[in-house]
């Protein structure tokens, strides 16, 4: 479903020195497979979901998403291969604060080539406990509401693959595991594939595959002298 194959990328800091960031030979994952990625701080692991993603390219190596191997297309169209595969749960919801959580919904779907299907948007609402809420905007839901509306939104396409970054990081602790259980039950329903990163032992003890990115990643150096490298990636995509 996802494989990734000698993956290498850095980032050019201001001082014009490259530093890199990942350097990961192999990674997979199949059809429907649960995936947890932990790992400290700054170790790559928002970089190496944005290279799966499509949203960076890596300076090397390929990315194959359901058989696609999307590292070879332009921006536009990966944007396009992203909206019909790939659903993604931000830390920050990056949910449109003009619209309501129905259209927010309704939105994910436009980009994808499949139909636009308003039952759908209304059906995922209320399996996150939110049928009550399709015509409040973000901003009058609490916290916890609002990460459950981005969780609908990335499964508005019937995604193959499910990528979740730290989906409990601003939820207060009392809504974490309802997050977790609604993006784990949802994609056991659905049979998709979910990568989640998380900091949480709690979280990935909960999961039958835990990966550790320092593992993966061959990329060392000392972290005294050493920026972490997704604070690094964010310098130079501001």
């Amino acid at each position: 479903m996802l494989k990734l194959n000698q993956i290498k990328k850095s980032f050019v800091q201001p001082d014009k020195k490259r530093v890199p960031i990942l350097d990961i030979p192999e990674f997979e994952i199949e059809s429907g497979e649960q995936v947890i990625l932990i790992g400290p701080s700054g170790c790559g692991k928002t970089t190496m979901l944005h290279t799966i993603a499509g949203i960076t390219q890596p300076d090397s190596g390929k990315v194959f998403l359901d058989n696609v191997e999307l590292t070879r297309y332009s921006e536009s169209a990966r944007d396009r291969i992203r909206a019909d595969k790939l659903g993604y749960v931000f830390q920050t919801f990056n949910l449109l604060p003009g619209f309501s959580a129905y259209e927010n919904v309704i939105l994910g779907m436009t980009f994808a080539s499949k139909k636009r299907s308003p039952e759908r948007a209304k059906a995922l609402l209320e399996r996150v406990g939110l049928g009550h809420r399709l015509n409040n905007k973000p901003h009058q839901l609490s916290v916890g509401e609002q990460q459950r509306v981005a969780v609908a939104r990335a499964l508005a396409n019937r995604p193959s693959l499910l990528l979740a970054d730290e989906p409990t990081a601003n939820v207060d602790p009392g809504n974490q595991q309802q997050i977790i259980d609604l993006i784990k039950s949802s994609c056991e329903t659905e049979k998709i594939a979910l990568l989640m990163v998380t900091h949480s032992m709690e979280v990935a003890d909960q999961f039958e595959r835990v990966e550790r990115l320092e593992q993966l990643n061959l990329v060392v150096g000392d972290a005294k002298t050493r920026q972490p490298a997704d604070s690094i990636a964010q310098q130079s995509n501001p």
